[in-house]
């Protein structure tokens, strides 16, 4: 029974500690600054909508957070989709883009448990979210700036 007990408490001990470990490392990989920052570029020149989901976050009274959650959605889609189709440089972290993709995933399920019970909780969700396509989209520009010199 007592290696029954202490086996439940390592697995869930580590568990957490793996989670913590987890976010920590993703909004280490987010709050990162790169020498240029490309992400407001690409947006504009792909019609992204994510600068303007980041501004309209930071106003009080935001009447539809649902919208501003598919408007991200949208953005992701974009941004992955030229990621997917572009030449990759040499060195470009894989697991980093799994990680902040798993990130992104979890966020939008937080935001729509959240959404309900916390309007905070879920702004910061979606401010969050929009950290991931906001690297994202840097990660773009940072590829077309190298190919096009």
């Amino acid at each position: 029974m007592a290696d029954v007990v202490a086996t439940v408490i390592i697995t869930v001990s580590s568990a957490l500690l793996f989670g913590y470990w987890f976010r920590y490392t993703c909004l280490l990989i987010l709050t990162a600054k790169t020498a240029r920052d490309y992400a407001w570029e690409v947006a504009e020149a792909n019609h992204l909508c994510f600068p303007k989901v980041q501004s309209k976050l930071r106003e009080r009274p935001i009447s539809n957070l649902d919208r501003l959650r598919d408007c991200l959605d949208r953005d992701y889609t974009i941004v992955i989709y030229l990621l997917g189709h572009t030449t990759s440089s040499y060195g470009e972290g894989v697991l980093e883009k799994m990680m902040l993709a798993i990130d992104y995933r979890m966020m939008g399920a937080w935001y729509r448990v959240s959404r309900w019970f916390s309007p905070k909780a879920a702004r910061d969700a979606l401010e969050e979210m929009t950290l991931v396509v906001a690297h994202f989209a840097n990660a773009m520009g940072e590829r077309a700036a190298t190919s096009a010199a």
